[in-house]
Parts: structure tokens; sequence; C-alpha cells
């Protein structure tokens, strides 16, 4: 762990405050979002349809996000907009929720989700890469785990928050909540003193970069047998999104509920992320990623199946675990296998891959759900995330033989 805070130290903690406080302020609006959208439709679809919201200018602006953060070495510039633009959805959504906004209610939430979306498309490359900057290159599995810790320390908190603060306090305030730790982050990036070298002398033009980006992606089967096997997973694996639907019209409980739900994954991927900082995989690599994924998959089954408050919080606690598992894999496996040129763009083409699906997938859960019914919904989203286990392993050997050491 020495290893990890020697040259940066303050700054490195310095970033990972900002991430944890975007993260803390973007899962207490998330809870918030769900339960305030619920309440005015009582329609499952419209919780999937938040997802949309925020994916669509996601999937738009993501890839020319990677595209500045590796060609304009500014990268806090670019953090410390993201963290602005979050700052603006809390703001609106404090005003909707104060009846300051009368007319069209769910637009305007709606409306406001997309700020997120863009946001999302700055914080993931600006924040990779400059963790790359800092972090010697042999410390890299370890801070990892580290980050990944205290991402999911934010994932445990924020939603808890999130349910604590709405249920016993109401919404407005939950927003206001939000609206501080957006500032907080500001102010964490603003602070960062960092020396930050250009990747490139001359820029490319935009649309070059990016299909520079994309070729390097699609031409590493390890990559983008990665990318591919998380974002099925994510994409047919969103029980979460519906949640405020099981909380509502399930278990029949409040938004503390909602919270602790919520909240049960991100406990499991702290634990391991921990374990995991202290004792990296580095054998056997791909094995572990493609069993990881296919445990989540077998988790949100039960989760799909269980009418119980406590099975389904145990289910979701296990899910985290495999879920944590997968998500410093496939981060480290970006981080090693990828040039220090690229590093924006194939964080960008990372978060198309992964980010845009969780939103997609909570689209995709609100379908199903409306079609198939709630539970079955969230069943078939397990089975196909099994499936996809299956054809990954089949088609890509080169990740399910993948060892660490290979990519150094």
């Amino acid at each position: 762990m020495n290893q990890i805070f020697t040259h940066h130290n303050y700054a490195f903690l310095k970033l990972l405050a900002y991430r944890i406080q975007i993260v803390l302020a973007y899962q207490i609006m998330a809870v918030a979002v769900g339960w305030h959208i619920y309440e005015i439709t009582r329609d499952p679809l419209s919780l999937g349809l938040i997802g949309l919201a925020e994916a669509l200018p996601y999937f738009a602006s993501a890839l020319f996000a990677g595209h500045a953060v590796d060609h304009y070495y500014t990268r806090r510039a670019f953090g410390t907009l993201a963290a602005m633009l979050l700052l603006i959805n809390a703001i609106t959504l404090v005003a909707i929720s104060s009846g300051w906004i009368g007319n069209d209610t769910t637009f305007w939430i709606y409306g406001s989700i997309a700020f997120t979306g863009i946001a999302r498309a700055f914080i993931a490359p600006s924040f990779t890469t400059l963790f790359a900057i800092m972090i010697p290159r042999k410390s890299f599995a370890k801070a990892t785990g580290v980050s990944i810790a205290m991402f999911q320390i934010g994932l445990i908190l924020g939603p808890i928050l999130g349910g604590l603060l709405v249920g016993f306090s109401n919404k407005t305030v939950a927003y206001q909540v939000a609206a501080v730790l957006c500032f907080g982050a500001v102010l964490a990036m603003l602070s960062l003193k960092l020396k930050e070298s250009p990747t490139a002398v001359d820029s490319p033009a935009v649309f070059k970069s990016i299909h520079e980006g994309l070729r390097f992606v699609y031409g590493n089967q390890v990559i983008l047998s990665a990318l591919s096997l998380d974002m099925f997973a994510v994409l047919f694996g969103g029980a979460v999104a519906m949640l405020p639907a099981f909380i509502q019209d399930v278990y029949k409980i409040g938004p503390e509920g909602l919270g602790i739900l919520r909240a049960a994954p991100g406990v499991g991927a702290i634990i391991i992320g921990l374990w995991l900082a202290r004792h990296p995989i580095n054998l056997h690599a791909g094995r572990w990623l493609l069993c990881s994924v296919a445990g989540f998959g077998l988790c949100i089954i039960g989760f799909g199946l269980s009418n119980s408050f406590v099975i389904a919080g145990v289910l979701l606690f296990l899910s985290g675990i495999f879920d944590g598992v997968s998500v410093v894999l496939r981060h480290t496996i970006l981080q090693l296998a990828t040039p220090d040129a690229m590093r924006g763009r194939v964080t960008a083409i990372n978060g198309v891959f992964i980010g845009s699906s969780n939103e997609l997938g909570a689209f995709e859960s609100g379908v199903a759900a409306r079609l198939l019914g709630l539970v079955p919904s969230v069943i078939f989203g397990g089975l196909m995330t099994l499936g996809v286990v299956g054809v990954i392993a089949k088609l890509a050997p080169k990740l399910r033989n993948l060892e660490l050491h290979q990519l150094h």
C-alpha cells in the first residue's frame, strides 16, 4: 500500500476525495429521483426512462470527451466541468421538488438528468488519466483496488443517505445535500496540484482521433471481450433500476428500505475490493473474470425469485462481491493493456460499453417489466447474463486464458 502513497500523496487523496463526493452526490440523486418519479407515475417503465434520459446525452458526448481528455492536457478542468454539470442537475431538482417549477414535473426531471449524462462522459476519462499520471505502473493493481474500494464506499453510503434523507426529511433536502457534495467535488479538483504533460504536439481531427481509439479497442481481443462481457452483463442485469417498484409493490416498505437495498451491492463490492487491494488476482485472471460475471447473473436470478426483503438484501450483497471482482479485474486489464496516449479515448469507449449500458439496462428492465411483469423481467435478465458469459468464454480464448503478467 505504501507504494501507492509516495510521490503524489496529497494529489491522490484529493483525487479520491473528488471521486467519492461525485459518487455520493450521484447516488443520493439516483435514490431520490427514482422514488420521486415512481411516486408520481406508479409505472416501472418511468424508472427505465430515467436511464434513457441519462444514456442518450452520455452516448452522444462520451467519445468526444475521451478525445478532449487525450489531446488537451487540462484534465483537471474537464473534471471540474463534470462536477459543475452535476451541481446544475442537483439545483434543478431542488427547484422542481420545492415547487418552483410546477408544470410538466416529470419532463423537467428527465431534462435535468440529461446533465448527469454529459457530466459522466467527462468524469471517467478525467479521473482515469489523472490516476495514471500519479500512480507508478507497478502499483496499478493495488491502487485500482483502493480506488474501487473508495468508489464502493460511495455506492454504500450514497443510497443509504438518500433513503434516510427522503424517508426522514424530504426529497428537497436530499437534492440539497447532493448539491453541497457536488460543490465539494469542484473544490477538490480545483485544489489538485499536479503537473500534466501534453500527450501530443498536434491534436488530430476529432473523428480521426476517435477512430484510432475504436480501432485499437476492436483490434485487441482481450480488451474488446472484457468490455463486451461487462456491457451485456450490466445491460441485462439491471435489477437495481427496478428497486423502487419492488420496495413499494412487493416488499411494501418505505424509502429507507430502498436505500438499504441499493447499498447492499456496494457493501459486497467494497469488502472484496479491500481484499483484492491486499491480495490482487494475478493467476487465471480471465477465468476469474468470467466466473465472477456468471456469479452475478445467478444472484440476479435469485433476487427475482425472492419475495423476502432480507433474502433480497443478501443476494444483492453477493452480487456486489461478484461484480466487485469483475470491476477490479476489468479496470486492471484496461490500465495495463492501454498505451498512455490513448487512455482518455479507451476509457471513454469503456464508458460507452459499460456506462451507457447501465442506463440502457435500466430502460431494458423497464420495458421488460412492462411486457413480462416485474419479477419475470429480472429473471430473464439474469438468464441472459449467464448466456453472455458462455458466448464470450467460447469466442474469446485470449480472455479465457489471460494471465495479468502477459500485459506488463
